[in-house]
C-alpha cells in the first residue's frame, strides 16, 4: 500500500519533485485477503466506518520525503517555538531557505500545543507549511494527550479548508520523542481524518481532494495495518475491520476521543447477575473511604456554585481496578467453560522445566491462526493454563518458525491481553525466548517492549536456532513439533546437544 520513496540522486543532486498525481490512491490498492468465516466477536454492531470509494480516492499512504511533495500544503510537527531540531525539521528549513526562519522569528513567534500556524513554503514545491505542536504523552494524563492530539489533526484540516487547499501532505504529528505510543496516535489520526472527510462530503463543499499520509519506515507498518480499519477498501474488509476496531475506536462526531466522566463500566462484573452483559459498579461501596467514595453531586454544578471540587481520579488506578475485576471474572470463566477447541490446536502448552526448575511455556506461532481462532476462548485458555504457573518464576519459548501474516496478532489485541494480565505475569516472567525470528519479529518485539511492555524489555532474547535453548534447558525437557526441528536442521545443520550433555 505504501508508495515507494523518492530517493536522492547518488551524485548529490536535489531529489525530483513528487506530484500527487503520480502516487497510488488507497482506492487503487487491493483489499487484503481474509478468511470467509471468523469466530471473533464484534466490538460494534454496525460499521462506524463503512466502505466509501470516494473517500478512499482522497487518501494516499506514502513513505517518502515530505519536502519533495508538490502539494498545496505540508504539515510540520515541531515545538512551541518552531525551532525543534530533528531530521525532518532540519530538511524543511534547509530547503525552504532563510526566509522561512525569518518569518517565524518576526511574525509567527510561537505556537501553543494543539494549535496551528501557517507560513509560506518559499523554496519548497508546496505553497504553505502548516506548523503544529503535538502533545507530550504521560499515562497519568493520557486523556489530555489524546484530546490534544485530536485537536492537532482537526485544526490542521480546518486550517487547510480555511486556506482553500486541495492537497495536503500530512506527517505523523505524534512523536516517540514525546513518548506517544505510535499505534494509539495512528488511531486518533485516521479516525479524525475520516470524520473530517465525511463531513466535507456530506456538506457538498469543495475542499481537500488529496491527503497524503507521509510516514517514515517506523510508522509505515502501523499505518498499513490500521488504515483499512477506517478506510476499508471493500465490503469484506469493512466486515473484518469490525472485528479489529477497538471498542473505543469510534470516537465522537469529529473523531474526538470519548471518556465517560461519571461512570466506570466493567464488563462481566461478578457482583451482578451473570446474564448481564455489562453493569455499572458503585465504586464507593467497593473501595470504602477512597477518593471515589468522596465524590458527590454534578461536577459542572459544583463549578458553577463555587463548591470545592472532589479529589481528582487517577486514571491509572481506574484502569488497574477495571483490569483486576475483568481478570478475576475471566479466570472464573476459564475454569468452567469448554476450551477444547482452543486447547486442541496445540499452539500453547507447558513443556517441562528449565535448568533452574522453572516451568517452560511453549508457544507455536504457526499454529496460532489469529484471523480464524476464537480470540475470546484463546484468552480464556491462556489464563487457564498460565494462572497456576505464574505464581512463581517461569519462562516462555516462542517459536516463530514458518509463520505467515495469518499468525500475526493485532496491536490492539496484544495490548488488551497485556493490560488484562496481572502484575505477577510480568514480575515472575524470567525470560522470553523468540526462536527463528524474522526482521518483522525483531521490529515488532522492539516496538511492543518499548511502547507497550517496557517491564519485560530486558527479558526478551532472540535465538537463531533451537540448540541455543539447550544452554538453559535440557533437550529432554523441550517438546516441540517435528516441523520446527526439521526447519532448524535445514538452516543450522544437525548440531543438537544430546540429552544429558552439559553446555
Amino acid at each position: 500500500m505504501v508508495a515507494g520513496m523518492n530517493m536522492e540522486d547518488p551524485l548529490g543532486i536535489a531529489p525530483s519533485v513528487v506530484s500527487v498525481s503520480d502516487l497510488k490512491r488507497l482506492s487503487q490498492s487491493a483489499p487484503a485477503h481474509h478468511p470467509a468465516q471468523c469466530n471473533m466477536n464484534n466490538n460494534h454492531p454496525l460499521s462506524p466506518f463503512p466502505f466509501n470509494p470516494s473517500l478512499n480516492d482522497k487518501i494516499v499512504l506514502w513513505e517518502g520525503d515530505i519536502t519533495t511533495l508538490q502539494v498545496d500544503g505540508i504539515v510540520h510537527s515541531t515545538n512551541e517555538f518552531l525551532n525543534e531540531r530533528n531530521p525532518i525539521s532540519d530538511r524543511i528549513f534547509a530547503k525552504a531557505g532563510p526566509e522561512l526562519r525569518q518569518e517565524i522569528q518576526t511574525e509567527v513567534l510561537e505556537c501553543r500545543t494543539g494549535e496551528v500556524r501557517v507560513t509560506e513554503a518559499y523554496n519548497l514545491p508546496s505553497r504553505y507549511i502548516l506548523h503544529t505542536v503535538g502533545p507530550n504523552y504521560n499515562i497519568k494524563f493520557q486523556t489530555a494527550a489524546e484530546n490534544t492530539l485530536h485537536f492537532c489533526y482537526r485544526n490542521v484540516l480546518l486550517k487547510a479548508r480555511e486556506k482553500k487547499l486541495s492537497s495536503l501532505g500530512l506527517c505523523v504529528i505524534n512523536s516517540v520523542r514525546r513518548n506517544y505510543p505510535p499505534d494509539e496516535g495512528a488511531h486518533i489520526a485516521l479516525r479524525t481524518i475520516r470524520r473530517f472527510l465525511e463531513q466535507q462530503e456530506n456538506s457538498g463543499r469543495k475542499g481537500l481532494e488529496t491527503i497524503v499520509l507521509v510516514v517514515d519506515s517506523c510508522d509505515s507498518g502501523i499505518y498499513e495495518v490500521l488504515v483499512p480499519l477506517y478506510f476499508p477498501r471493500s465490503v469484506g474488509e469493512e466486515r473484518i475491520a469490525l472485528l479489529q476496531l477497538p471498542s473505543s475506536g469510534v470516537g465522537g462526531p469529529d473523531g474526538e476521543p470519548l471518556f465517560p466522566d461519571r461512570q466506570i463500566r466493567i464488563i462481566d462484573n461478578p457482583q451482578h447477575h451473570h446474564h448481564e452483559e455489562s453493569s455499572v459498579i458503585d465504586l464507593s461501596g467497593t473501595l470504602g473511604d477512597s477518593v471515589f467514595s468522596q465524590m458527590q453531586g454534578d461536577l459542572d454544578q459544583q463549578r458553577l456554585l463555587g463548591e470545592r471540587p472532589p479529589p481528582s481520579i487517577d486514571p491509572f488506578l481506574v484502569r488497574e481496578i477495571h483490569n483486576k475485576e475483568r481478570y478475576e471474572r475471566l479466570l472464573r470463566r476459564a475454569k468452567t467453560e469448554d476450551l477444547s477447541e482452543v486447547s486442541g490446536i496445540g499452539c500453547l502448552y507447558q513443556s517441562g522445566v528449565d535448568r533452574f526448575g522453572r516451568p517452560v511455556i511453549v508457544f507455536v506461532g504457526k499454529w496460532f491462526r489469529f484471523k480464524e481462532i476464537n480470540l475470546d476462548k484463546a484468552l480464556l485458555y491462556l489464563i487457564y493454563l498460565l494462572d497456576p504457573l505464574v505464581k512463581s518464576d517461569y519462562v516462555i519459548a516462542y517459536f516463530h518458525t514458518l509463520t505467515s501474516n495469518q499468525n500475526y496478532p493485532s496491536f490492539t489485541w496484544l495490548r488488551e491481553v497485556y493490560n488484562i494480565l496481572p502484575y505477577k505475569y510480568k514480575k515472575n516472567l524470567k525470560a522470553f525466548y523468540v526462536v527463528h525470528p524474522t526482521f518483522w519479529t525483531k521490529m515488532m518485539t522492539w516496538w511492543f517492549t518499548t511502547f507497550m511492555a517496557p517491564a519485560i524489555k530486558q527479558k526478551v532474547q532472540s535465538l537463531s536456532g533451537v540448540e541455543f535453548l539447550y544452554s538453559v534447558m535440557s533437550p529432554d525437557q523441550l517438546e516441540i513439533p517435528a516441523f520446527i526441528t526439521e526447519y532448524d536442521m535445514t538452516i543450522n545443520g544437525i548440531r543438537y546437544f544430546q540429552p544429558g550433555s552439559t553446555t
